[in-house]
Protein backbone atom coordinates (compact mmCIF):
# COMPACT_ATOMS: atom_id res chain seq x y z
CA UNK A 1 0.00 0.00 0.00
CA UNK A 2 0.92 3.39 -0.69
CA UNK A 3 2.29 5.36 2.36
CA UNK A 4 0.07 8.34 2.92
CA UNK A 5 1.80 12.55 3.24
CA UNK A 6 0.09 13.70 7.06
CA UNK A 7 -0.70 16.67 6.64
CA UNK A 8 0.70 19.64 8.99
CA UNK A 9 -2.04 19.68 11.61
CA UNK A 10 -0.27 21.22 14.74
CA UNK A 11 0.34 25.31 14.90
CA UNK A 12 3.11 26.46 16.59
CA UNK A 13 2.37 30.25 17.16
CA UNK A 14 5.36 32.66 18.84
CA UNK A 15 4.76 36.62 18.88
CA UNK A 16 7.85 38.88 17.83
CA UNK A 17 8.54 42.49 18.20
CA UNK A 18 8.40 44.31 15.18
CA UNK A 19 12.17 44.71 14.65
CA UNK A 20 12.39 40.95 14.75
CA UNK A 21 10.40 40.44 12.55
CA UNK A 22 11.72 42.66 10.10
CA UNK A 23 15.19 41.21 10.62
CA UNK A 24 13.57 37.53 9.63
CA UNK A 25 11.53 38.82 6.98
CA UNK A 26 14.88 40.40 5.52
CA UNK A 27 16.85 36.91 5.82
CA UNK A 28 13.84 35.06 4.73
CA UNK A 29 13.95 37.25 1.27
CA UNK A 30 17.62 36.36 0.84
CA UNK A 31 16.56 32.43 0.33
CA UNK A 32 15.15 30.66 -2.14
CA UNK A 33 11.93 29.76 -0.28
CA UNK A 34 8.43 30.64 -1.33
CA UNK A 35 6.78 31.21 1.59
CA UNK A 36 7.64 32.10 5.20
CA UNK A 37 6.33 28.47 6.39
CA UNK A 38 8.96 26.70 4.68
CA UNK A 39 11.33 28.86 5.55
CA UNK A 40 11.30 28.85 9.23
CA UNK A 41 9.90 24.93 9.58
CA UNK A 42 13.48 24.93 8.13
CA UNK A 43 15.24 26.98 10.58
CA UNK A 44 13.53 25.37 13.71
CA UNK A 45 13.79 21.63 12.18
CA UNK A 46 17.53 22.39 11.50
CA UNK A 47 17.07 21.58 7.99
CA UNK A 48 19.78 23.23 4.85
CA UNK A 49 18.50 27.15 4.10
CA UNK A 50 19.86 28.22 0.67
CA UNK A 51 21.01 31.49 0.48
CA UNK A 52 21.07 33.81 -2.50
CA UNK A 53 24.43 35.51 -2.25
CA UNK A 54 24.83 38.16 -5.34
CA UNK A 55 28.89 39.18 -6.06
CA UNK A 56 28.35 42.86 -6.58
CA UNK A 57 32.04 43.67 -6.81
CA UNK A 58 31.20 41.60 -10.10
CA UNK A 59 29.17 44.41 -11.30
CA UNK A 60 31.89 46.44 -13.00
CA UNK A 61 33.42 43.50 -14.74
CA UNK A 62 29.91 42.60 -16.20
CA UNK A 63 29.44 46.07 -17.29
CA UNK A 64 32.93 46.25 -19.06
CA UNK A 65 32.34 42.76 -20.46
CA UNK A 66 28.56 44.07 -21.85
CA UNK A 67 30.10 46.87 -22.96
CA UNK A 68 32.85 44.82 -25.25
CA UNK A 69 30.40 42.20 -26.35
CA UNK A 70 28.54 45.32 -28.01
CA UNK A 71 32.19 46.99 -29.54
CA UNK A 72 32.25 43.32 -30.93
CA UNK A 73 28.82 43.28 -32.68
CA UNK A 74 29.95 46.52 -34.31
CA UNK A 75 32.73 44.72 -35.80
CA UNK A 76 30.84 42.57 -36.96
CA UNK A 77 28.23 44.04 -38.73
CA UNK A 78 30.78 46.67 -39.95
CA UNK A 79 32.94 43.24 -41.26
CA UNK A 80 29.78 41.67 -42.80
CA UNK A 81 28.59 44.71 -45.09
CA UNK A 82 32.24 45.27 -46.69
CA UNK A 83 32.30 41.48 -47.56
CA UNK A 84 28.57 42.04 -48.92
CA UNK A 85 29.26 44.91 -50.91
CA UNK A 86 32.79 43.25 -52.15
CA UNK A 87 30.51 40.12 -53.01
CA UNK A 88 27.79 41.97 -55.16
CA UNK A 89 30.75 44.36 -57.06
CA UNK A 90 32.80 40.82 -58.23
CA UNK A 91 33.85 41.40 -61.10
CA UNK A 92 33.12 44.90 -61.51
CA UNK A 93 35.89 47.68 -61.93
CA UNK A 94 34.65 48.60 -58.73
CA UNK A 95 36.32 45.01 -56.99
CA UNK A 96 39.39 46.77 -56.57
CA UNK A 97 37.87 49.86 -55.15
CA UNK A 98 36.14 47.92 -52.49
CA UNK A 99 39.14 45.56 -51.58
CA UNK A 100 41.05 48.95 -50.90
CA UNK A 101 37.98 50.00 -48.85
CA UNK A 102 38.11 47.28 -47.32
CA UNK A 103 41.68 47.02 -46.26
CA UNK A 104 41.30 50.61 -44.89
CA UNK A 105 38.21 48.69 -42.56
CA UNK A 106 40.50 46.08 -41.45
CA UNK A 107 42.75 48.46 -40.33
CA UNK A 108 40.26 50.99 -38.29
CA UNK A 109 38.79 47.77 -36.92
CA UNK A 110 41.79 46.07 -35.93
CA UNK A 111 41.96 48.33 -32.69
CA UNK A 112 38.63 47.78 -31.83
CA UNK A 113 39.69 43.94 -31.95
CA UNK A 114 42.69 44.14 -30.04
CA UNK A 115 40.71 46.20 -27.39
CA UNK A 116 38.40 43.91 -26.98
CA UNK A 117 40.95 41.03 -26.60
CA UNK A 118 42.87 43.35 -24.42
CA UNK A 119 39.46 43.76 -22.02
CA UNK A 120 38.82 40.30 -22.13
CA UNK A 121 42.13 38.86 -21.00
CA UNK A 122 42.15 41.63 -18.38
CA UNK A 123 38.81 40.67 -16.93
CA UNK A 124 39.41 36.58 -17.24
CA UNK A 125 42.61 37.59 -15.08
CA UNK A 126 41.18 39.26 -12.31
CA UNK A 127 38.54 36.79 -12.54
CA UNK A 128 41.09 33.80 -11.66
CA UNK A 129 42.89 35.82 -9.34
CA UNK A 130 39.46 36.06 -7.77
CA UNK A 131 38.54 32.34 -7.80
CA UNK A 132 42.22 31.85 -6.31
CA UNK A 133 41.63 34.02 -3.34
CA UNK A 134 37.73 32.59 -2.35
CA UNK A 135 39.87 28.54 -2.70
CA UNK A 136 42.30 29.89 -0.12
CA UNK A 137 39.85 30.75 2.45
Amino acid sequence: MEEQEENRSRWLNIRLKPDEYKGLKKRFNKTTFQTMSEYHRALLLGNPVIVIHRDKSMDEVLEELILLRRELNFVGNNLNQAVRNINSAHGFSDTRLWMNLLTIINGKLEPSITQIKEGMNKYADLWSQKLKKERIR
